[in-house]
């Protein structure tokens, strides 16, 4: 599972605002803030799997804690291609 910590350092690191992480991952815009901030209403593993999807596929790489130190995110190269967002997939950009 992602933390909103690392969430918030991927955007940093891509330079995404909160509504383009929000558009990628076809989540609304409040959803992202609940999780950034931790608001007291968990927020459903479907967006946070979205928001991590659309986070990686743009290049985001979320290290998880180990005995050498915390929770942690990097950038690899992002992959080849136009990230398509969770509302375009279909059978019309299958490759």
């Amino acid at each position: 599972m992602v933390e909103a910590a690392q969430v918030r350092a991927a955007r940093a690191l891509i330079g995404w605002s909160q509504a383009k992480l929000a558009e990628r991952a076809g989540v609304p815009v409040a959803t992202i803030n609940a999780f950034e901030t931790g608001a007291p209403d968990p927020i459903a593993n479907e967006a946070v799997y979205k928001i991590r999807i659309a986070l990686e596929s743009a290049g985001a790489v979320f290290l998880p804690k180990d005995d050498g130190g915390g929770i942690g995110v990097r950038l690899r190269e992002a992959l080849e291609g136009e990230y398509i967002g969770w509302n375009d997939l279909n059978a019309s950009n299958d490759e």
